[in-house]
């Protein structure tokens, strides 16, 4: 299984961008693609539901050696072995309690410290830019894209509205790790259009 550190390319099988598709097809073309690690986000299912949906998928990221992050249910990723659990920012503070390793949104500089001191494996900086999948979210921008690089020394993804037209510009502000959703499950190509996200980290790692 991939460790964080060699994490750059964090994709989504989120269950609002499936449009009728497959999650496990998805999630082995995710594989296929490149995808580094998965979360399965499915805030339409109840929690037995994505319980059972989880297993499937881990049937395909485990040999594949590509970590899979529940979202919102650690309690869930614990029950079905999953590595790990992805909390909102909300969340944590306010309802729950993590079980087993996890990630933690963050939307400001202020808000990365108490995330990392909580025990983050790692963090979600953004979003850089405006996304549908969080239409009412306030876009932090480059600004904190460039604070984390400076400053947050745990893995982090930059999320948040990413896609291949301004990947150049998150990754000149200092992201070497991003979150991409819509831009890679509304492509009628999901494996080639992850490989291209791919191929563009890993270029910019080498330079």
């Amino acid at each position: 299984m991939k460790s964080l550190d060699a994490c750059f390319l964090y994709t989504f099988v989120d269950t609002s961008y499936l449009r009728g598709r497959d999650p496990v097809l998805v999630a082995r073309q995710l594989c296929e693609g490149g995808s580094d690690i998965i979360q399965l986000r499915a805030k339409d299912l109840a929690p037995k539901e994505i319980a059972i949906l989880g297993a499937k998928i881990l049937e395909i990221t485990q040999p594949a050696g590509v970590p899979l992050v529940i979202n919102d249910h650690p309690e869930i990723a614990r029950e079905i072995g999953a590595p790990l659990a992805h909390i909102g920012q909300e969340d944590y503070w306010e309802h729950t309690v993590a079980e087993g390793p996890f990630g933690l949104s963050t939307h400001s500089p202020a808000q990365a410290p108490p995330a990392i001191a909580a025990g983050a494996a790692y963090i979600a900086v953004g979003p850089v830019y405006a996304t549908p999948t969080k239409p009412s979210a306030k876009p932090v921008t480059l600004d904190y894209v460039r604070w984390a690089a400076a400053s947050v020394h745990i893995p982090w993804f930059a999320i948040g509205g990413i896609n291949l037209e301004n990947m150049n510009e998150v990754l000149a502000a200092g992201a070497k790790r991003i979150c991409v959703v819509s831009a890679i499950l509304t492509s009628p190509e999901i494996p080639r259009t992850c490989q291209m996200f791919k191929e563009r980290l890993t270029s910019a790692a080498r330079k």
